[in-house]
């Protein structure tokens, strides 16, 4: 596949992963399986593009950025499902994935290390 469909899905991943993410601070208890199913099937979408586009484009080599990006994968991953469960530190909760999702996004920008 091209570079730019893997860039493509990677993006679209991460749009439903952020807003599942979101959604999950503000939905009612009762939408818990759907916003995590959708939650977990973008994380999926976004590491297997990732991986995709980190192969065809950097030849698989693990930067420090990319080990920064992982990181704060698996963080708003587990956040989606932890919104449920924290209902009561839903702002600080919500800080968290906004950093998250911005240091992930200045790590595609500035890729320190490379």
């Amino acid at each position: 596949m091209s570079p730019n469909l893997y860039h493509f899905l990677h993006v679209a991943g991460l749009l439903m992963l952020v807003g599942g993410t979101f959604y999950a601070f503000a939905a009612p208890a009762e939408t818990r399986k759907g916003v995590l199913a959708v939650a977990g099937a973008a994380s999926l979408l976004m590491l297997a593009s990732g991986f995709g586009l980190l192969a065809k484009m950097y030849a698989g080599h693990f930067y420090f950025w990319v080990i920064v990006k992982l990181v704060c994968w698996l963080g708003l991953s587990a956040l989606a499902g932890v919104a449920y469960r924290r209902r009561e530190r839903a702002g600080l909760l919500m800080g968290i994935a906004a950093a998250l999702a911005l240091l992930a996004l200045a790590m595609v920008y500035f890729k320190p290390g490379l």
